[in-house]
């Protein structure tokens, strides 16, 4: 009995050690066989002729640049044929970063990233050089600088008396657990016009877990945000669930987005010869009558400077043909728009003017059917505003404040949040420097709110309403700083800058299908869509990977090319998993 036993037993083991080479085998042949294929896309582009052929390329932010690499790039479009026309007088969209240790630092946004996911974000940053590290790439630069600056939050949540809430504990009930998992299982296409509020109606408690609060500032989602977005959400950063208490596995760039991410990728593409046309509109387009989607005409307005007695601003209108064979890749509408910035004792201002990137969009749609319709999109301020600020100071007492606050490592935060602020205020301490250029003496601080019209605690004001040092009271009050150690801090305080985006959640708001159009609309010819309000099925936005993502499938499928678009990965390896349904129960 004992000898078959142990025949059965070396039998098992030969037959599993056997499929395990077999699958080495598989890969290995798929991956040489990817290889192959991609040796002779590349020739075949190479040898492409393109005569006098230009690509077009609406937006300036972070999706058209990537679309002019990836022409360059991939498909060996002369990068001098090619021209990208920016609305604004700075390049990146939300990938913004300016200002000066005189007059203190502003940026939008300072976002997280991760490597189980932006699969394309990845391997595009792979080939783009970077500015500090000669030989290095973005990507090694990043992901090199995160290895000597890992994160690890020990303070991710804080309640009102000032105390450290067990993050890791996700407060969830069983009827929490069981509608969350209803929701991972429910087809999308049933989830249409849905709010997340809708879905979680009988168990409201929910949003008031960790759980809820953590994905709400870690991801920007609300109560009132689309319910197909949060379910993408959940599968999409299925491995969140492992880090989302202590931010481990999050990633962040050594510098400010805009000095880490555009200004490299705009270097590479001028050294290719492409033209950048700032501050000119692409007002409207034309398309050509007939069968198929070709555009053949665009409008423009080019912002100018007058001088002299008639010294102001100005403006010069044109149009640009298309000929036969140009690309026309357009950025339909922006989260970035209508942004304004306030100052230490100015709050920022509010607009109404309808966003430029919009109006485009509306009269493209009204044109052609299977365009998408930006109204769901931009027509609820209250719901899709947001807001930032960011300190700079001199010296380093605002971040030993921080520091004993967090009792550790302030910069391996990468996020606190205040649970009981109205404001649902969170602060960011970056390492430092966080801008070129910025001088060691001077520290910058980062910050949100994503509830602008509550509100606050201390100051007695919505945050939409405050000045830059009135929203500094308000954080260093949650912060339990006292009176006489506050007024001492704000003496080393050079600048705060509040930034009011009145859409900066437009792109999670409930939408219905064909809302958002396709990256390539059925009959296209020489016209595609990106950015975060284009359709990619399973992949989630708000984030880089997105807008990366959407200029690599505009290219390939304008130019025909073979050439596979790294997958939306699958989260379904029992490690990620096991660690997710752990942390539910």
């Amino acid at each position: 009995m004992r000898k078959r036993w142990e025949k059965f037993v070396t039998a098992a083991a030969f037959g599993a050690a056997a499929g395990v080479t077999l699958k080495k085998v598989q890969d290995i042949r798929r991956r040489r066989e990817k290889e192959r294929r991609a040796a002779i896309e590349a020739a075949v582009m190479r040898n492409r002729n393109y005569g006098s052929r230009k690509a077009h390329i609406i937006g300036g932010g972070l999706a058209g640049l990537a679309a002019a690499a990836y022409l360059v790039r991939d498909c060996h479009f002369p990068g001098k044929q090619i021209v990208i026309y920016e609305a604004a007088d700075m390049l990146g969209g939300s990938n913004d970063g300016q200002g000066s240790p005189e007059n203190g630092y502003a940026c939008r946004g300072m976002r997280l990233m991760d490597q189980d996911n932006y699969e394309n974000f990845w391997e595009l940053f792979y080939t783009i050089p970077s500015l500090k590290r000669q030989g290095k790439s973005v990507a090694e630069e990043i992901l090199e600088f995160q290895a000597a600056h890992p994160v690890h939050a020990r303070v991710r949540l804080t309640d009102g008396e000032g105390n450290v809430l067990n993050a890791k504990a996700m407060g969830f009930t069983l009827q929490d657990r069981m509608a969350l998992a209803r929701l991972v299982g429910m087809d999308e296409k049933k989830l249409d016009g849905l709010t997340v509020q809708d879905w979680f109606k009988e168990t409201t408690h929910l949003f008031e877990t960790n759980f809820w609060r953590l994905w709400q500032t870690t991801f920007s989602i609300q109560p009132w945000s689309s319910l197909s977005h949060f379910q993408r959400c959940l599968k999409r950063m299925l491995p969140a669930f492992g880090w989302i208490d202590t931010l481990k596995g999050a990633v962040r760039t050594p510098l400010n987005q805009y000095d880490s991410l555009i200004r490299p990728l705009e270097e590479y593409l001028r050294r290719e010869g492409v033209s950048f046309k700032q501050n000119c509109q692409v007002t409207d387009m034309e398309f050509a009558d007939g069968p198929g989607l070709t555009v053949k005409t665009l409008y423009l307005k080019q912002r100018v400077e007058e001088e002299g007695a008639r010294a102001g601003e100005a403006f010069v209108f044109g149009r640009r043909e298309l000929e036969p064979g140009d690309l026309c890749i357009m950025t339909n509408g922006s989260a970035a728009e209508c942004t304004s910035f306030g100052s230490m004792d100015k709050p920022a201002a509010f607009s109404l003017r309808r966003p430029a990137s919009i109006q485009l969009w509306e009269k493209v749609a009204a044109k052609k059917p299977g365009m998408g319709s930006p109204e769901p999109f931009f027509s609820r301020v209250e719901e899709t505003e947001r807001m930032s600020f960011t300190i700079t100071a001199h010296g380093n007492a605002l971040l030993e404040e921080i520091r004993k606050f967090s009792e550790g490592r302030p910069e391996e935060e990468a996020r606190i949040t205040f649970g009981h602020s109205p404001w649902l205020l969170t602060s960011t301490v970056p390492v430092q420097p966080y801008f070129s250029g910025q001088p060691s003496d001077v520290t910058v601080l980062w910050g949100y709110g994503l509830m602008p019209r509550a509100l606050g605690l201390h100051v007695n004001k919505a945050m939409k309403d405050c000045t830059g040092r009135e929203i500094l009271e308000e954080y260093l009050c949650c912060m339990h700083v006292p009176k006489e150690r506050r007024e001492a801090l704000m003496e080393t305080v050079l600048n705060v800058i509040p930034c009011y985006m009145p859409y900066a959640g437009a792109p999670a708001e409930p939408r219905k299908s064909g809302d958002r159009p396709r990256v390539l609309p059925t009959g296209t010819v020489n016209f595609a869509m990106v950015g975060q309000f284009v359709e990619i099925p399973d992949d989630t936005m708000l984030t880089e990977e997105y807008s990366v993502r959407s200029a690599r499938m505009a290219v390939y499928g304008l130019m025909d090319m073979k050439r596979e678009i790294c997958p939306v990965t699958s989260h379904k390896r029992p490690a990620v998993l096991f660690r997710a349904v752990r942390r539910a129960l």
